[in-house]
């Protein structure tokens, strides 16, 4: 296993187009890092640097600490799992496994040895003789997977190996990645624009625009500390919600009345601008029939007409309509545009509870947790109320829990061709937050 560490790396391309610009990154050794972000983001560009397919303009990427900007793919020895598996059709899956042993002359017995312990890892023993186009699209996932431990590379690298599967299987599979992962404790370097991959495999995650850094964090100081309001709109699922707002004293004017803030928040935000960007996630509000009374006065409530209802069983969705002035109806086009997803409309998702009687087309009372909003800057994206402390706590819990879940899977699981190792998450290079 080997640490990352990538310095000030540049990928310009013939026409001057900075696909990757001066990114600087350390992924600690047995790290499992996310690169995430919208198409052209540059997430698998810098993904193919790394593993030597794409050329470096300037800047240094070291392996193990050793510089290997000059280095081939094949001496780098990294292993890569691809979106479209790459598998040999007229080869068993044995032989696809064991396919980098052969072109590396390793003995039959050891490559008996190796294929076998990967097989059992990932479920694909009683699979070895049969042809690739025989097997499901997670087994053939999970053949290339193999082909990947066998090597016994210093890193795994993976590039949105789970788009080709369908929703069901890609829900396995990401547990398996996981899973695999943890008993490995191999640093792995995986590329998705899935927001569910992100939030729930990584040890942390790197949110890429534009070929830049914006923030580096673990998943849930991603969601509940975001640095910028690029970040607060790509990461959940609905969005969060941008209301316009003024601050008058220590409240927040808004399309649903007013919202308090904590003298804290209040101080960051005064002096910022007249129009200000209020930030809401849809599970900060309820249906306020609902609401405990000992919680009630810790929000505002307020009335609005909805305009659609979605029922989904477990959970149950109100979008509300508001009035906004044209600088942010045209910074939410300009933000929907780059997140790659529909235009965000001028209105609210709110998450209430399945069993609510809420209605489309009619007005009703709501409650919003006023402890949680975020404002932004709508001229820089900053996040104005952001508190960097409790965001690098949560990161850090956040590796302390993934040392101790890497040691119980290493502790209980297999050894696959002498790959375990207990070292490398527990060494306490997890370094929080760090870009």
């Amino acid at each position: 296993m080997a640490s990352i560490e990538m310095k000030n790396i540049v990928k310009q391309y013939g026409d001057g187009y900075p696909a990757v610009n001066d990114v600087s990154l350390d992924i600690a050794d047995g790290e499992f890092m996310i690169l995430v972000g919208p198409s052209g983001c540059g997430k698998s560009t810098l993904l193919r640097m790394i593993v030597g397919l794409e050329d470096i303009t300037s800047g240094d990427m070291v392996i193990g600490g050793k510089r290997v900007n000059d280095l081939a793919p094949r001496e780098r020895n990294l292993s890569m799992v691809f979106q479209n598996y790459a598998l040999y059709p007229h080869m068993t899956v044995y032989e696809n496994i064991a396919f980098p042993l052969r072109l590396s002359k390793t003995p039959d017995d050891e490559v008996r040895r190796r294929v076998t312990e990967a097989s059992d890892v990932l479920e694909l023993k009683e699979h070895l003789e049969r042809k690739p186009a025989n097997l499901s699209g997670g087994q053939r996932q999970r053949v290339a997977m193999g082909r990947a431990i066998v090597r016994q590379a210093e890193a795994f690298l993976f590039d949105e190996p789970l788009s080709n599967l369908d929703a069901k299987l890609r829900g396995q599979m990401r547990t398996e990645i996981a899973r695999l992962q943890r008993r490995l404790g191999i640093t792995t370097v995986y590329v998705t624009h899935d927001q569910t991959e992100a939030m729930t495999l990584g040890d942390r995650v790197c949110v890429l625009r534009k070929g830049s850094i914006q923030q580096v964090a673990s998943p849930r100081e991603l969601y509940e500390q975001p640095v910028n309001l690029f970040v607060a709109g790509f990461i959940g699922s609905p969005p969060m919600n941008f209301l316009p707002a003024t601050l008058e004293g220590d409240r927040l004017q808004t399309p649903f009345g007013p919202v308090v803030l904590d003298e804290r928040r209040a101080a960051a935000v005064r002096g910022r601008g007249e129009l200000l960007l209020v930030g809401i996630r849809p599970e900060y509000f309820e249906d306020a029939t609902l609401v405990d009374e000992a919680k009630r006065p810790l929000g505002s409530v307020f009335r609005a007409r909805v305009d659609v209802t979605e029922w989904l069983g477990d959970s149950q969705y109100a979008y509300i309509p508001y009035e906004a002035p044209e600088a942010v109806t045209t910074q939410l086009r300009a933000l929907s545009r780059e997140l790659d997803s529909e235009e965000l409309r001028t209105q609210a998702i709110v998450s209430i509870d399945a069993t609510s009687r809420i209605r489309e087309g009619r007005e009703a009372e709501f409650w919003l947790d006023s402890r949680k909003v975020h404002v932004f800057d709508p001229q820089t994206g900053e996040n104005l109320t952001r508190d960097a402390e409790a965001g690098a706590r949560l990161t850090q819990m956040a590796t302390e829990d993934r040392v101790e879940q890497v040691q119980d899977a290493q502790a209980s699981g297999q050894t696959v061709s002498g790959a375990t190792t207990g070292g490398g998450q527990g060494s306490g290079a997890h370094r929080a937050g760090a870009v």
